[in-house]
């Protein structure tokens, strides 16, 4: 690991926890049913991938509203995999910071979801709306759609791969996109549950360059609560949308 990919991987590190400690954190008298999509509360998790480390902190906070619940995610993907001997290299891949809202009346919820890949100097911003259905025995939907567009460094390959850099600076928005999918919860046991979540996404305008970013992504996931405040969960990420297949294990832990 080079000492400038250390430090980035480190600053990208500190960045996480010190935007998760600027939140001041509400802690359940209850743990919240961690194998719900639409739960909400105070977490912190490590992942191994294919791909290298991922980091993920969590945290829910008052709104004020004794109907709603609110969070704040952020994660840290793609870190160390060149030490670690896999697949990527050991700077930081990618970010991604969520806001995550719902009504516990109602089982409605929103959810923005911020995106942004080094690699490429490419990212997304998108909106969704998330809806809880009856449970139907062992199985619960929850159907999404959602607008977002992406946004770009002006010198992104993506948008100019054979363009040399012409010394403008500076970001653009290249293009806007749909969302349309579902997530999906089928309790096993009281607890091993599984999920499956396709989402397709559809370009709205924007450059033809992008066309390959849209398209079908499916999720698989196996989880193990092991006991009420932490879990561990395995996923199979793959699609149009992704380069290759995508494997992780992950721990979580609930505040």
């Amino acid at each position: 690991m080079t000492t400038l990919t250390l430090k980035k991987t480190l600053k990208m590190t500190a960045m996480a926890v010190a935007l998760s400690s600027a939140i001041s954190p509400v802690f359940a008298d209850e743990y919240q049913d961690m194998s719900d999509p639409l739960a909400v509360y105070s977490q912190a998790g490590m992942g191994v991938t294919n791909k290298g480390l991922n980091l993920k902190l969590g945290q829910a906070y008052d709104t004020n509203n004794d109907e709603t619940m609110a969070m704040h995610i952020l994660e840290v993907k793609g870190f160390a995999a060149d030490i670690l001997g896999l697949k990527g290299d050991d700077s930081v891949d990618s970010l991604r910071y969520r806001h995550f809202n719902v009504n516990t009346t109602n089982g409605l919820g929103g959810q923005v979801d911020i995106n942004w890949d080094f690699d490429n100097q490419l990212g997304s911003a998108s909106y969704s709306v998330i809806q809880a259905l009856p449970k139907m025995g062992a199985l619960q939907l929850y159907p999404l759609a959602g607008l977002g567009l992406n946004v770009a460094d002006v010198h992104s390959r993506l948008l100019k791969p054979d363009a040399d850099c012409d010394g403008s600076i500076g970001y653009t928005i290249p293009a806007s996109f749909a969302v349309v999918g579902l997530y999906s919860k089928i309790d096993i046991t009281d607890d091993i549950w599984l999920n499956y979540n396709p989402m397709y996404t559809t370009q709205l305008g924007g450059v033809e360059a992008l066309n390959d970013l849209y398209g079908w992504q499916h999720e698989i996931a196996a989880s193990y609560q092991l006991n009420p405040r932490s879990n561990l969960r395995a996923f199979w990420n793959f699609g149009q949308t992704l380069n290759g297949t995508d494997f992780r294990v992950e721990y979580n832990y609930q505040f």
